[in-house]
């Protein structure tokens, strides 16, 4: 504890007169402390030499900002898990997420692991300082410093970081209330308790049941959002990255089971799933539409990580997980997969990345790496976390996906750097102090996430170019440094194709910098694939200024996708026009055709892919935008610029579409879209449709044209309504009008469950749609309710009304004119509608109904207890911890031709629905400058290096001739139609 007290305020005694009133403290001062020395029958049979000690500080991935649940959400919780993810009852209110008892625990346990190495028999010396950077980000950061030789030290930081809990994670998983709970008695059901219960134990995990939530709902016309009930529950499952993932299968398993679903398993190697499943999971869907069953794959990375929570058990990777609705499709299921694995023929290469790259990617990069390989049916064999290795393995079913996946894979992490900062031997530098050097590098660490080495020669700092910016910038204002000619070096890792772009014609870049900025530049291929490019420097100032400069030389780039044929067009008799466009703006434009990815007909051609890659120096990259646009204008629009949108869908609902996958064929054929569904144990409601940003509104609306829906509407039972509900005009005129004008069927059930607040019986109104029609829906209650008032008929909604949007009048401004010839106009309201307070009061009301009757005395006493005892004070009113799902279908409900009319500004002078010209209308505005509109705002796809705005647009997103940057061509030039 003396040496941690000594690690504090160590930049205020780094001065030039630091330690003259005090003896000097040799470098090898670490090897005289008396573990050092030799242990009997120990693997040390002599002590270490003073100049093979290293000091290495590195930060601990702690998720120290995971947060718990809400604790007024949850409804159960397994065993001790409230205790972990919440604050005690007495807890002040602003206590922050890292002090949360899981988190608290996980640095205890931390630092007795450190602690334990550096009592053991081993020379090795391990500290742990827990500190909030000043760099903004207000969480904890936790650095553990090692002191020893550098094979100890890497074994050591390879122990640490796989006997802890990195990178926790929550993972949600929505339900059907009535899967899990006895909604009339108010009650859980024991045997799903009771599962989720031996899941938590048995994964290693811990479980919330949590209710149904309040999701804002807005309006897609005017803007209004109102808070609306979700009918799922969610099931909330905090753990390590493979725990969770573990646990989030055998949930979803046990969801099958409740809907009447057979389970079983089979195996298959772990390296043969990627390449199984085929690119962007083609394989595996037909295998499921073909089957009707659910394919539970374990996750790709099970063996690059070796923690496992105390008395758990992980998931055995070779196994996958199926369930249908009988063991005849479960045995058709295993035919088919293992037929996929007998016509396989593997391709393998490895490849060799540097220990620390491999690292970054492990921990923090893997969700780019699991879309790199669902994208190309390959799969990755990497190292195990910190263990020092090099050699990755790349497998696939053919050399070009292979190759491609490499390729993506070395050029992964970004600029990652390399800096050493080299040394002389000095008088001071022998002042320093082991417990000195710890406190140095752990807060030079803690502050710029990059990780730190320093031996007796020099500093050595890794990590991306923010990190080691940082750090270096920090280290070049110590005072005990004495620098020789050419100590400061920095490298530098790109792609070997940017090598005929940085240095420029016979190197004349690089050695415009070197005498510009008085450093020294050379370039070191080690390898086939990647290049460093190392920058020297006999001062800080000097490296720091020739970096600046070679980074302004380094590549930017955009990729997109234009149909292969329009690229002769585009490119030209000679390439005379894009050689325009590349000198007119200094862009390199690079095109690849099917050939070139591979030849005609192959799989990956059905795939859009980003064919056009435009690339320049960062100096020059705001004019990559231009350099796009024009290539755009050129392309119909038909097949305009490529975009993504979302369309939510129930995940439960995602197996009948998939089972109709011949009809989503033809859509996607008309279309020109791509419609991917999300893996099965990802357990998502999200579909990504993907093509023009002309088709895909289209694309989207007749696919939500395939998905039904249904709204509930509770009415007061009345003798009236009931005569008029049993009315022949009801069913067979009021009925078919609401088919074939409002495409909404609406059927009558008698629910006795649904009471007034008074306790009188309802009668509740059914209504059937698609959900591209979701938008008819209140206007058809409007036209009954208006049917209903024809008749005299008082029907009180009592549940399920849709608030009407904000009135287009103008009565709300009258109030400002005092004049005797206008009425003056009423106050505003709160709400925007008359039922629309009465909606969201019967909302909460409802919400809270449902978890007061789950929470009574007599019926879920340990519910109580939990929340009596326990509060979550991290979360806030207003910003729930769980996302709440978009509703897609709004966007689907006009064309996009009429969404800028109704969506983006309206004209209030303008009832027509449709507007004006801008200079024709009252307000129009009259700036200097050209008026572009940026309200209807399309992000750009593809892999873009540089952060840009988002372009803006006129009403498709594409901009016309007229907002082109002097493009030279009097039209679009494309295929004659």
């Amino acid at each position: 504890m003396n040496k941690l007290a000594n690690m504090r305020h160590w930049s205020e005694r780094m001065s030039p007169n630091f330690g003259m009133g005090r003896p000097n403290m040799p470098m090898n001062a670490l090897n005289a402390h008396p573990k050092n020395a030799a242990q009997p029958g120990g693997p040390i049979s002599s002590p270490q030499a003073a100049d093979a000690t290293i000091h290495y500080s590195f930060n601990v991935p702690f998720a120290s900002d995971l947060a718990g649940p809400d604790t007024e959400d949850i409804v159960h919780a397994t065993t001790d898990a409230v205790l972990r993810w919440t604050h005690p009852k007495d807890a002040p209110d602003d206590v922050q997420v890292h002090e949360l008892p899981v988190h608290v625990q996980n640095l205890v346990h931390l630092r007795k692991l450190c602690s334990d190495l550096s009592i053991g028999p081993l020379p090795i010396e391990a500290h742990v300082l827990s500190t909030t950077p000043k760099n903004g980000r207000g969480q904890q950061v936790t650095t553990v410093c090692l002191s020893g030789s550098p094979e100890l030290v890497n074994k050591s930081r390879e122990t640490i970081l796989n006997e802890i809990p990195i990178s926790m994670r929550c993972t949600i998983i929505d339900i059907d209330g009535s899967l899990v709970c006895d909604l009339s008695a108010g009650i859980l059901k024991t045997p799903v308790v009771e599962t989720l219960d031996y899941i938590s134990s048995f994964c290693g995990v811990d479980i919330f049941l949590l209710g149904p939530k309040l999701t804002p709902m807005v309006d897609g016309m005017t803007g209004d959002s109102e808070m609306r009930i979700d009918q799922r529950w969610r099931v909330a499952i905090y753990g390590d990255i493979l725990s969770s993932e573990h646990a989030k299968a055998r949930v979803l398993i046990h969801i099958d089971t409740l809907l009447g679903r057979v389970v079983d398993v089979t195996k298959v190697e772990l390296y043969l799933h990627q390449l199984v499943c085929g690119r962007h999971r083609k394989n595996i869907k037909l295998i499921e539409s073909s089957t009707g069953t659910a394919i539970y794959f374990p996750p790709l990375f099970s063996q690059m990580y070796r923690y496992c929570p105390p008395n758990a058990n992980r998931r055995d990777p070779s196994d996958i997980f199926i369930t249908g609705d009988s063991p005849q499709a479960i045995e058709l299921a295993k035919q088919k997969l293992h037929e996929t694995v007998s016509r396989i023929r593997l391709y393998v290469k490895d490849v060799t990345i540097p220990a620390a790259k491999i690292d970054s990617i492990l921990l923090t990069r893997l969700d780019k790496v699991r879309k790199i390989l669902e994208a190309n049916g390959t799969y990755i064999m990497f190292p195990p976390l910190a263990c020092q290795r090099t050699m990755v393995r790349v497998q696939g079913s053919e050399g070009l996906p292979v190759e491609r996946t490499v390729r993506e894979l070395m050029s992964l992490a970004g600029q990652f750097y390399g800096a050493g900062w080299y040394t002389q031997h000095s008088d001071q530098r022998q002042l320093l102090g082991p417990a000195d050097i710890k406190a140095m590098l752990g807060e030079i660490c803690a502050n710029s996430d990059a990780d730190l080495s320093f031996d007796k020669m020099n500093f050595t700092v890794t990590g991306s170019d923010d990190a080691v910016k940082s750090a270096l910038n920090v280290i070049s204002e110590l005072r005990f440094v004495t620098l020789a000619p050419y100590q400061i070096r920095v490298k530098i890792e790109l792609a070997n194709e940017h090598k005929e772009f940085v240095s420029g014609k016979k190197n004349g870049k690089i050695n415009k910098i070197m005498g510009q900025s008085n450093v020294q530049i050379i370039f070191d291929g080690f390898n086939e694939y990647n290049f460093n490019i190392d920058v020297m420097a006999a001062s800080y100032e000097s490296m720091k200024q020739g970096l600046t400069l070679v980074e302004q030389e380094m590549p930017a780039s955009i990729s997109f996708h234009v149909p292969d044929q329009y690229h002769k067009r585009i490119i030209g008799i000679g390439g005379q026009h894009i050689q325009r466009i590349m000198k007119k703006h200094s862009v390199f434009v690079k095109f690849s055709n099917a050939m070139d990815r591979g030849g005609i007909s192959r799989e990956d051609d059905d795939i859009k892919v980003d064919n056009v890659i435009c690339r320049t120096p960062a100096r020059n990259a705001q004019n990559l935008d231009a350099v796009k646009n024009e290539i755009l204008e050129m392309v119909d629009r038909a097949d305009s610029e490529y975009t993504t949108q979302v369309a939510s869908v129930d995940r439960l609902y995602h197996r009948e579409l998939i089972a109709r996958l011949p009809e989503i064929d033809e859509l996607e054929q008309k279309y020109n879209c791509k419609i991917n569904f999300p893996s099965t144990e990802e357990a998502s409601d999200e579909v990504t449709v993907t093509g023009p940003q002309w088709q895909v509104p289209h694309c989207v609306d007749e696919f939500l044209g395939m998905v039904p829906d249904k709204h509930e509407l509770v009415v007061a039972r009345t003798a009236e309504l009931v005569k008029f509900i049993e009315s022949a005009d009801f069913a067979s005129d009021l009925v078919t009008k609401l088919k074939t004008q409002y495409e909404v069927e609406v059927t009558v059930h008698q629910n006795p469950d649904e009471l007034t607040e008074e306790g009188k019986p309802t009668v509740t109104l059914v209504w059937g749609f698609t959900r591209n029609n979701a938008g008819g829906l209140r206007d058809a209650i409007d036209f009954l309710q208006a049917q209903l008032a024809a008749a005299a008929v008082d029907a009180a909604i009592v549940k399920g009304s849709i608030p009407r949007p904000k009135s287009d009048s103008f009565e709300d401004s009258l109030q400002y004119f005092d004049s005797k010839l206008l009425q003056h106009a009423p106050n505003t309201v709160a709400a925007d509608s008359p039922v629309k307070a009465a909606f969201e009061a019967g909302v909460a009301r409802e919400r809270s109904s449902i978890l007061d009757r789950l929470r009574k005395p007599g019926s879920m006493t340990s519910i109580s207890s939990f929340l009596d005892r326990r509060k979550n004070s991290s979360q806030s009113t207003n910003g729930n911890f769980f996302k709440g799902s978009s509703n897609v279908s709004k966007s689907s409900l006009i064309s996009i031709e009429s969404t800028r009319s109704f969506n983006a500004d309206r004209n209030p002078w303008n009832d027509s629905g449709v507007n004006l010209p801008d200079d024709d209308h009252p307000w129009a505005p009259r700036p200097i400058s050209k008026h572009i509109d940026s309200k209807l705002a399309i992000p750009l796809p593809g892999d873009v290096t540089p952060r840009h705005g988002p372009r803006a647009s006129g009403d498709s997103g594409r901009p016309s001739t007229s907002h082109s940057m002097n493009s030279g061509y009097p039209g679009p030039v494309g295929p004659s139609r």
